[in-house]
């Protein structure tokens, strides 16, 4: 068992292929460092996406985040960066990561990545009684 950072994301075979069904996960301790300033930048990042063929392996994914630790990178770059690493990794039907930053210079920054593939229309919203 890899206890080290890795760029290498796993995946497994979606259980249920024929159903559009919706996973979130919070990764309530991303960092990287500002490409300015070499400080530590610390993020919440909250992944949403619509499996198809595949799911993300989270012990993968655990050490892919930590990844970026010791890496300089604006929030936007690494947002969308992880956001394609993601796509490519598992070609979901969809998929939102939102990275909500700590205050910066009395700045909070939130960035939304969104990946859809063309043909993948959501279901329409369930209404309850």
């Amino acid at each position: 068992m890899s206890t080290t950072p890795t760029k290498e994301l796993e995946s497994f075979a979606n259980p249920e292929r024929t159903r559009d069904y919706t996973i979130r996960m919070q990764i309530p301790e991303f960092t990287c460092l500002c490409p300015r300033t070499g400080q530590p930048d610390f993020a919440t990042l909250d992944l949403e996406y619509v499996p198809d063929r595949l799911c993300v392996e989270l012990k993968s994914l655990k050490l892919y985040i930590w990844s970026f630790r010791d890496r300089g990178a604006f929030h936007e770059a690494v947002t969308n960066e992880i956001a394609d690493h993601l796509d490519a990794t598992l070609r979901p039907r969809c998929l939102r990561l939102t990275a909500r930053f700590n205050v910066r210079g009395g700045i909070y920054t939130t960035v939304v990545a969104e990946r859809r593939q063309e043909s993948w229309q959501p279901p329409p919203p369930l209404v309850l009684p």
